[in-house]
């Protein structure tokens, strides 16, 4: 069990998740881990799962901090060496690509980059439709990457979405235990019950 930790959290733009990524933070804070939220410029963003405006609230309300959004307002997170791991929930294609390929150009990213300039782990629970085709090379890449941990994912929706890979966030305490003692949660890979079309 994780207990009065102090967390980053990073939530980039895998817009039909965010509504299933509330319940994994509060329940973090209810154990007593204090959470620094870090958003992508498109979470700021209204589409038919919500609005921007709404989402930075429910972060905000969770956490009791102000959400941080560009990379002037995220860079000293490196400096100030505070956080005990940072989780990224959900992580998308788009960001797993700019990790692979070193590429910091949002706040988000630069969180990230913090954390991992003082040799600390990053928790990676994934959401994107093309882990399987364009994003599988990042995806290897990362697997490889020193501090980079993944909450245990599978192919969410095999024969609709045949690329597609979805983090379990059921299992984000448990990859952030082993997170800390350096060592990737295992099996990584799970399977999803779908039937077939």
């Amino acid at each position: 069990m994780i207990k009065n930790l102090k967390i980053g959290v990073v939530v980039t733009a895998s817009h039909c998740t965010l509504e299933e990524i509330m319940s994994p933070l509060k329940k973090l804070v209810e154990q007593g881990c204090e959470l620094f939220p870090v958003i992508s410029n498109n979470v700021n963003t209204d589409t038919k799962f919500g609005k921007g405006e709404d989402w930075i609230k429910q972060l905000e309300d969770i956490s009791g901090k102000k959400v941080i959004q560009t990379i002037v307002d995220a860079e000293p997170i490196g400096p100030k060496n505070e956080f005990d791991v940072l989780l990224v929930l959900p992580c998308t294609g788009n960001t797993m690509a700019k990790l692979a390929n070193a590429l910091t150009d949002n706040g988000a990213i630069m969180a990230i980059k913090a954390q991992l300039r003082n040799d600390k782990p990053v928790v990676l629970a994934i959401s994107t439709n093309d882990a399987l085709s364009q994003n599988a090379m990042n995806l290897g890449k990362l697997l490889g990457q020193k501090n980079f941990f993944f909450v245990p994912f599978g192919q969410d929706a095999p024969f609709k979405k045949p690329f597609s890979m979805v983090a379990d966030l059921s299992q984000i305490e448990h990859t952030i235990e082993s997170a800390l003692s350096k060592k990737q949660a295992q099996p990584m890979l799970i399977t999803y019950e779908e039937k077939q079309q």
